[in-house]
């Protein structure tokens, strides 16, 4: 029979896993949030505490926007596209734009580039590998991230509009030039949850051996 401790931890994989599940792309988002912005800032600390890296070299840098700064994020963004997306096809990318800016919060996914050049000075065996490394790291966070969000009723996507971006956000925010972006998480109260999207039979993707 199991032990107390025993079945808090099976419920807490269950929990987990269950969120993992329902954790979606979600775009159809609005401003409100089921939980505190305090909150929301603590699982983004408990994120870059515990998520795990190569070398534990910590490359990861995070920031968070929250209200008025993440709409800032959007609106920029949209300036951007605008010059570069033909005027007759920028409806749709303008849609997209303020689908993000209804959401609540937006976090930006940096990897520091200084910390990897350093590892890979003293790492020379593994310099080739510790870019990559750094690509795992934060792909890490940005799962861990999304499946906190969903489990506290928020839904999130990740979007990629970095290079075009990266110069005004590192100007607005002042990040470090030595910071490279890599993704941004706009989230929100779902209003809309997106069908479940069909997967390849796992026989053709896993392979076990006992």
């Amino acid at each position: 029979m199991p032990t107390v401790t025993q079945e808090r931890e099976r419920k807490a994989t269950s929990d987990f896993m269950e969120a993992f599940k329902r954790r979606r792309s979600v775009y159809a988002i609005e401003s409100s949030s089921p939980i505190s912005d305090d909150r929301i800032q603590a699982i983004v600390e408990d994120a870059m505490e515990f998520t795990p890296s190569a070398f534990n070299s910590q490359s990861s840098r995070l920031v968070l926007l929250l209200g008025p700064e993440h709409r800032r994020l959007w609106e920029m963004a949209e300036d951007v596209l605008r010059a570069v997306v033909p005027a007759d096809s920028f409806h749709d990318t303008q849609a997209k734009m303020e689908g993000f800016r209804r959401g609540h919060g937006t976090v930006l996914f940096f990897e520091d580039q200084l910390v990897v050049e350093r590892f890979q000075s003293q790492f020379k065996a593994y310099q080739d590998r510790f870019p990559e490394w750094s690509q795992h790291t934060s792909a890490m966070h940005q799962i861990v991230l999304w499946t906190a969000l969903e489990r506290e009723g928020l839904g999130a996507s990740l979007q990629h509009y970095n290079p075009l971006i990266d110069e005004r956000v590192k100007s607005q925010w002042t990040i470090a030039q030595s910071w490279r972006l890599v993704a941004q998480m706009p989230f929100g109260k779902p209003i809309l949850m997106p069908e479940r999207k069909p997967t390849e039979p796992l026989p053709q993707r896993l392979k076990v051996f006992a």
